[in-house]
Formats: C-alpha cells, structure tokens, sequence
C-alpha cells in the first residue's frame, strides 16, 4: 500500500510533526513517500530523504508554494493522488488547512487526529476533549489522515538518503493570496516539541505576573512557557501559548501547571504528559485527578523555593 506524507516545514527545516507523523504511518506502510512543497525547500527535502521509512522525497518548488495556502497545495496533492491508496498529514496548523480541502476534493471522508493506527483501514481518535477513544474504520478506497504528533515517537535517521524527485504544480488562479505574517521570535523551546513545559493560568492576575513568575522558572528548566484558555482570554499570554483543546496539544516528558484548575479542555492538550506536576491552592482542583505530583499552596510562594531548589 503506497501511501503519501504532506510535510510539515518553513522551506528551510524540517518540523519535528513529519518525523512524528511518519513513525506512524510505519503501521501502514514501510516505504512512505513524503511531499515537500514550498519554494527554494530543497535543504528541506534533503532532510527528509535521509529520515529512516522514507521510500522517496517529492519536491515541488514554486513561488506558489512559498507561504503553504491550502489552496494550491490541495491542487498538487489532487494531481498525485492517484498513485496512492492513503494520503496523511500531521495535525498541525498546516495539515488542518489541507487535507480536508483534499478529502472535500476526492469527494472521501477524512480521519482526523489519529493517535493509534489498528490496521490499514482502522484507526483509533480521541473524542468528548480526549475522555473516550473512537475507533474508526474506513472503506474509502483512498484513506486521508491527520495524525496527532504528541501520541507518537519521532521516526530516526537512516543510514542513506533516499532518492528526491522533482514534481510539476499543476497551473491555476488562486483565490487566496499571501499578505504578510508577523513572526514572534523566542530562545525558548517550540511549545509544541519541548520535553519540558511550564504553563500558567488564570490565577497568575496579570501578564506581568506571568511572566514574573513562569519566566524564570521556564528558563531555569530550559522549558517552553504554555498557557490555559483562561490566561489567554484574560490577556495574559498570546495566543500560540494556549494549551488544551482549542489551543496545542502537547505530550512532553514534564508539565508544569501552575495555577491551572484543569477544565476538561486543557487536560485534553497535556494529559499525555509523562509527568504531570501540579501546584494549585485549591485541593479539589481537577489538575490534581492527572497530575503525578501536586502541590496545594500558594504558587508566588512555593515557585521561588522551587527555583531556589534547582540551584
């Protein structure tokens, strides 16, 4: 069975989501073909060609491509999609935009946030906020996934480069044009692949004590800085921060929670955490149902002695 990856990339490095979807696809299909489609992104491909159960690297350059509109991309995944029985993406921004253009065009049903692969045609997602686990069998003679990242590994580095293979965009008038993008620089880790992140709530009371208090400790942790609707809404933190349901899904080494009650929809970003810590005034908070260790205290209190304790 043939099946297709969309890759995940800024035209210059490969996202950590493509090495993470692959893996999982490794269930279906042991010789996956990547697509690389953005412009002046052969560095990118290069680094896909030499990720282990790569079978071929597609590489479509052109100006088009250059911002990734789901427009013209959905045109060139139409146009190769005949030699392949299963065409994924990962669940990013990008794959979300995507793929479901794709399935609208080949007129089949797409499966979204793929945390398990059963069989060729069977796959588990989360549903209800991540309280229940759907498993979802599709006769679609063409399969279309996004796979949620956080639930899989990252596919290593193989001994040799697989071979790149240029290929046409098919012509076209694109409705959607690219205007501009504002980019927010960081030293911190992505949010989205740190091993250690460290996310505040509504009970930090104001932006500047976010970062008062999440700042140092993050940096102390060599961590990203997350953030729960509430803080978001509040005013707190940006947007790209926000942890949970509507906001990124993460599933770090270590999670930090700090003043985060744990509604239901950011326990459905973070819970996969394999260490979930908690620090919560409030005892009957439902972060503490998750969390591996809790704190019940004053957070502006128990951080600095937490800081303190690092070194």
């Amino acid at each position: 069975m043939t099946t297709l990856l969309i890759a995940d990339h800024d035209n210059r490095m490969l996202s950590d989501a493509t090495a993470r979807a692959l893996s999982a696809l490794g269930a279906i299909d042991d010789a996956v073909h990547v697509l690389v489609a953005g412009h002046q992104a052969g560095p990118v491909a290069g680094q896909a060609a030499k990720l282990r159960g790569v079978g071929r690297v597609l590489l479509a350059d052109d100006e088009a491509l250059a911002h990734g509109l789901a427009e013209p991309v959905a045109v060139l995944v139409l146009s190769l999609a005949g030699g392949y029985r299963v065409i994924a993406a990962p669940a990013t921004s990008g794959g979300k935009d995507v793929l479901p253009r794709v399935a609208a065009l080949l007129d089949v049903m797409q499966v979204s946030d793929v945390v398990r692969v059963v069989s060729p045609d069977t796959f588990e997602r989360p549903v209800y906020a991540g309280n229940a686990v759907a498993v979802v069998q599709s006769t679609d003679e063409k399969k279309l996934l996004t796979i949620r990242t956080s639930a899989f590994s990252a596919a290593g580095v193989g001994d040799v480069a697989v071979p790149v293979e240029e290929v046409r965009v098919p012509d076209g008038v694109w409705q959607a044009r690219f205007d501009g993008e504002t980019l927010s620089s960081s030293d911190r880790p992505d949010l989205a692949s740190a091993r250690i992140v460290v996310s505040g709530g509504r009970a930090l009371g104001s932006a500047e004590k976010f970062q008062e208090v999440l700042g140092p400790l993050a940096e102390r942790l060599h961590a990203a800085i997350g953030a729960s609707r509430a803080a978001v809404d509040a005013g707190y933190a940006a947007n790209d921060l926000q942890v949970g349901q509507t906001g990124k899904v993460v599933a770090p080494d270590l999670y930090i929670a700090l003043g985060i009650s744990g509604a239901i929809q950011h326990l459905a970003g973070m819970k996969d955490a394999k260490v979930i810590v908690a620090i919560n005034k409030d005892e009957d908070a439902p972060i503490f149902q998750v969390a591996d260790y809790g704190i019940v205290g004053d957070l502006f209190e128990i951080v600095p002695e937490l800081e303190k304790a690092l070194g």
